[in-house]
């Protein structure tokens, strides 16, 4: 009990904001009505501010907030390495959370003319594009030669759920998990919104130093182009989503050379591009 409790309370401590809460609730089964205590994820505005300027607001579960201000300014390619990231600070306030982010006044001047300064909800992908140029911008090839059976990837689908601990809680989390063959899963980030907690993953990734050739990501949502636009720009050659890619997640996918799996589940999945760094013991039928 004091293992539970303790794990519930690092949920619950990070940054001074709750993320979660509990709430007493009525269940109805069928005729039979009980009372019980529910927990209910958080969401929180949170504002990333760049050199004392609002970028864009979104709504995140507030916790690695400096891993996913790391994560989005690298995938929406503010920055090109986490040293131009000079400085992060977190200053709670009354109605969400501002993460000021320093960086250098060459990247500065190129983010103020991209006029980027919107507000996103939690599943935006796309928020703060102003153009369709900067909206769907294209990585480079990604040339990582992870090779990966299915029985490793399959075994890493197994261990998924009891690394999500929030969503244990609440039910209501998407989480972006770091395998690697031989490991399982070494890393896993969760959050209201399925971009945000791969933010978050790849925040942490730059932050420890991981070699984005060794490993490969599964995230617990669809697979969609700002998915992949994210994973390619960093060089991970394999995602494995839960649920369905988008047509367009596809088309990337097969341009820059990553390897995109959908409907990975317990015991099957479907490969939808670069299927040669999958190896399998079994004859197509």
């Amino acid at each position: 009990m004091a293992e539970t409790v303790s794990v519930m309370e690092a949920l619950n401590l990070d940054l001074g904001w709750p993320s979660y809460q509990e709430n007493m609730v009525e269940r109805w089964q069928g005729n039979q009505h009980t009372l019980q205590l529910d927990f209910i994820a958080e969401e929180v505005p949170v504002s990333l501010v760049y050199n004392g300027t609002p970028h864009v607001v979104m709504l995140v579960t507030p916790t690695n907030l400096e891993e996913f201000a790391l994560g989005f300014s690298i995938t929406e390619g503010i920055i090109d390495s986490p040293k131009e990231l000079l400085a992060t600070r977190v200053y709670n306030r009354s109605n969400g959370i501002e993460v000021h982010c320093q960086i250098p006044a060459e990247r500065f001047s190129c983010l103020a003319e991209k006029g980027r300064n919107l507000s996103g909800r939690t599943g935006c992908g796309l928020c703060g594009a102003s153009t369709l140029q900067q909206a769907v911008r294209k990585p480079g090839p990604v040339k990582a030669s992870l090779t990966l059976s299915a029985t490793e990837l399959l075994s890493s689908l197994a261990e998924l759920n009891r690394h999500q601990q929030l969503n244990q809680l609440t039910g209501s989390v998407h989480a972006a998990a770091w395998a690697i063959p031989g490991q399982g899963i070494v890393e896993l980030r969760e959050d209201v919104g399925r971009h945000n907690a791969l933010d978050k993953l790849i925040g942490l990734l730059l932050k420890t130093g991981r070699n984005f050739a060794e490993g490969f990501v599964i995230i617990t949502s669809r697979a969609s182009f700002e998915m992949i636009q994210k994973a390619a720009f960093v060089g991970i050659s394999l995602l494995a989503a839960v649920s369905a890619p988008t047509g367009l997640a596809i088309r990337l996918a097969d341009e820059t050379g990553l390897t995109l799996i959908g409907f990975a589940r317990k015991d099957q999945y479907v490969v939808y591009t670069h299927s040669d760094r999958l190896t399998h013991s079994t004859f197509l039928i």
